[in-house]
């Protein structure tokens, strides 16, 4: 999930004791408010921020076969890295396989994995039309979506995931400005 908020903060922070700073180890330099908005790309469950675009899982096999499966196999199966399908049935077991069907509680929050993190060798590469076709294919995968469905801004936030009700919810939406 996301984990950029710590640093946005601490960038902030930073940024705001700017004349203590200067007179401290002379570390770094000041963040502008763009800079800080550059790495505020967090999405959270009501998807406020999510970017214009859309996809669908169609387009999104095509995607995933270029620049996804040689880590997470073919449909999303796994190996070498986590598996991404399947896994339903499993939370209770001693083992469970906790997928992107078994047990994320969100949607949105699965774009925002992608858009942050993959494809692992060029993490922040995908353009939104790739990252919300990726997503729309995995939620197809895993039989919470239609192949033809399209996500988008308005959509995606709508998805209700398999496991969302047994998530007790701590987050709350930061102010945007």
């Amino acid at each position: 999930m996301s984990t950029c908020k710590p640093m946005v903060a601490a960038f902030v922070l930073f940024a705001s004791a700017g004349a203590v700073a200067q007179e401290g180890p002379h570390l770094g330099v000041p963040v502008s408010p763009a800079d800080v908005a550059a790495w505020d790309i967090s999405i959270g469950p009501s998807g406020a921020g999510l970017p214009q675009g859309s996809g669908n899982a169609s387009a999104g096999a095509s995607v995933y076969n270029t620049k996804c499966i040689a880590c997470h196999g073919e449909k999303g199966v796994g190996k070498p890295s986590d598996q991404l399908v399947g896994g339903n049935g499993t939370l209770h077991d001693a083992a469970p396989v906790r997928t992107v069907g078994s047990y994320w509680p969100y949607a949105t929050t699965l774009f925002d994995y992608i858009r942050r993190a993959m494809p692992w060798p060029q993490p922040q590469s995908l353009t939104p039309d790739e990252i919300y076709s990726l997503t729309a294919y995995l939620l197809f995968l895993n039989g919470v979506v239609g192949e033809t469905d399209v996500m988008n801004a308005t959509t995606l936030p709508k998805v209700v995931m398999p496991n969302r009700d047994n998530f007790d919810v701590a987050y709350h939406e930061p102010r945007r400005r």
